[in-house]
């Protein structure tokens, strides 16, 4: 902090001491009831907004310690450095010259509070909290079944203790004693590893109480310097989880015991009761992310939005296909397409020369990339979904689900698809179980895609495209026949923006990530006639629109 927000700032300056009531973010100041009411009416200041001392005394201590001017020129912060990840003053600049990613602070932090990013930081320490309490129950766990199996080896002894002689005694007692001492061993290592793991779980519950405090109360910049702090112990704690389970600490303990077979013979040479045995699996635990993705969670909220993407053409191609249902961009630049009344799929080089075609595979709708070099495609009125290996360049499996299947997308080992009458539903693709996220009527070409724990998926019968979450309630519905007519395909980049096809508009729009505004991205103009699918690539930032004959088009955008 840049003064002792107790005290009046702009009292303290003229050497007189007065009490603050209000603090003034914008300032960097408090204010005593006489400056505060100055402060309200200024032409420089009447716009900022203050919060009373008893609020602000609310915010974490950490967060109060920020300082929001520059400590070494004692100017305010005005700009931020992306590849130092670091506030800067404007006398900070002349070290900074060289640097490509210095953006005005003012709009990194605007509506922060409310950004993707913050939304991400207070996921991601859900997350941790959840893996560190998944930590602790399998320790648990483990410890009970220790504790059980502890059980069931003195039922063995005693029935075996029932068959031999009294000289035994002792023996057995030994034995007994072994046992005790080998269990309490193992349960102290797996109580040591709790111990840490309760302690590490209060300090995440401390941080999740602060956030809400600091939601409410702290100004913008203390925000987001706040989230930066909060990223990186987020990083540490993840490291931490990684860091017990890839040890042998969370290896699975188990005890068992060999009973002497000499026993039997109830010899005088039999000097043991048997042998207590301790082996360890590998822990059972896996480590949970909230994003599987490549790239790192960037705190820094995204400047992008519908008004500034541009478009970039760097192919266009002839596919030499009629009625195209699906296309995906592969890795290495690659892309898929499918042909509907021939039933076959084509795959073409990153150059867009024909690679190789697949057929007699049954109907072929939308296509999907899985991973492992496998696709999965949809079917349409045949109820099945092929699974089809590119590297070998045939199916590998036929899926049966009973229910017709269109658009699709894959996430986290599922594949999304719609089923018309039946809505939207999920199929896993390991124990390939279906589930119903909603029942609501679909046409008979929709598409689906997804982002975060958002579905978004076309209607054309309605010409609208829908927003829904995972239980299927609604979260928002776009229609504007004026711009966007007969949707089919569907794709959304790592912002939640979302681009359509336009099949009677013969255009792609994108729609913001609220579903409230749209923009037309590409027309007729730029070669479209009636396209059907489209895919954007999350990784390449490539998007791929695929006319319903013939042409197709690959462009960057940025």
């Amino acid at each position: 902090m840049a003064c002792n927000w107790s005290l009046c700032g702009i009292c303290e300056n003229r050497q007189m001491t007065k009490s603050s009531v209000v603090w003034c973010s914008e300032c960097d100041e408090g204010l005593c009831g006489d400056c505060k009411e100055h402060h309200s009416i200024s032409k420089g200041t009447k716009n900022h907004e203050t919060i009373s001392i008893a609020e602000y005394e609310k915010l974490p201590t950490e967060v109060l310690q920020i300082a929001q001017i520059c400590k070494l020129h004692n100017e305010k912060y005005e700009l931020f450095c992306r590849k130092h990840d670091c506030p800067c003053c404007k006398k900070c600049v002349k070290s900074h010259n060289e640097c490509k990613g210095l953006t005005d602070i003012n709009e990194l932090i605007k509506n922060v509070k409310t950004s993707n990013a913050f939304y991400e930081i207070e996921q991601s320490l859900l997350e941790v909290a959840e893996n560190v309490k998944r930590l602790s129950d399998n320790r648990t766990e483990n410890s009970n079944s220790v504790r059980d199996k502890k059980r069931e080896i003195e039922a063995e002894i005693k029935r075996t203790r029932t068959k031999i002689n009294d000289h035994l005694d002792n023996l057995q007692d030994d034995f007994m004693k072994e046992l005790m001492v080998v269990e309490q061993k193992e349960i102290s290592k797996i109580q040591k590893l709790l111990t840490t793991l309760k302690k590490k779980e209060k300090e995440i519950s401390e941080v999740q109480d602060n956030i809400a405090s600091i939601k409410q109360h702290a100004s913008e910049l203390q925000t987001f310097l706040t989230m930066k702090y909060i990223e990186k112990n987020i990083a540490v704690n993840q490291k931490f989880i990684q860091s017990i389970t890839t040890s042998d600490i969370t290896n699975q303990v188990n005890i068992s015991c060999q009973i002497n077979k000499s026993l039997q013979q109830i010899t005088a040479s039999v000097q043991r009761f048997g042998e207590i045995i301790v082996s360890s699996d590998p822990c059972d635990y896996t480590f949970q992310r909230r994003k599987d993705r490549e790239a790192q969670i960037m705190v820094i909220p995204s400047t992008r939005n519908i008004d500034n993407l541009t478009l970039t053409l760097q192919k266009h191609f002839d596919t030499s296909l009629s009625d195209v249902r699906g296309c995906s961009l592969l890795p290495g630049g690659r892309m898929v397409f499918s042909n509907y009344g021939q039933n076959k799929i084509r795959v073409l080089k990153s150059d867009g020369s024909k690679d190789f075609e697949i057929s007699k595979i049954g109907v072929t709708l939308d296509v999907v990339f899985i991973g492992d070099d496998d696709i999965a495609v949809t079917s349409g009125d045949s109820e099945t979904i092929s699974i089809i290996d590119l590297k070998k360049q045939k199916l590998k499996k036929s899926i049966k689900i009973n229910s017709t299947n269109n658009g699709a997308v894959y996430r986290d080992g599922h594949l999304i698809y719609c089923s018309r009458e039946k809505g939207l539903q999920i199929i896993s693709l390991s124990d390939e179980s279906i589930k119903n996220v909603t029942r609501n009527k679909l046409s008979y070409l929709a598409y689906v895609t997804t982002f975060d724990d958002k579905l978004i998926y076309t209607n054309y019968d309605k010409h609208s495209v829908a927003c829904c979450d995972y239980h299927g309630n609604i979260l928002w519905t776009f229609c504007d026949t004026n711009v966007l007519n007969y949707p089919l395909g569907i794709s959304v980049d790592n912002d939640g923006h979302v681009f359509v096809a336009g099949y009677i508009t013969h255009n792609v729009v994108v729609i913001s990530p609220d579903g409230q505004r749209c923009r037309q991205l590409l027309s007729s103009k730029d070669g479209l006639m009636n396209p059907q699918v489209l895919h954007y690539d999350q990784y390449t930032n490539k998007l791929l629109v695929a006319n319903e004959s013939k042409d197709a088009f690959l462009y960057e955008v940025k």
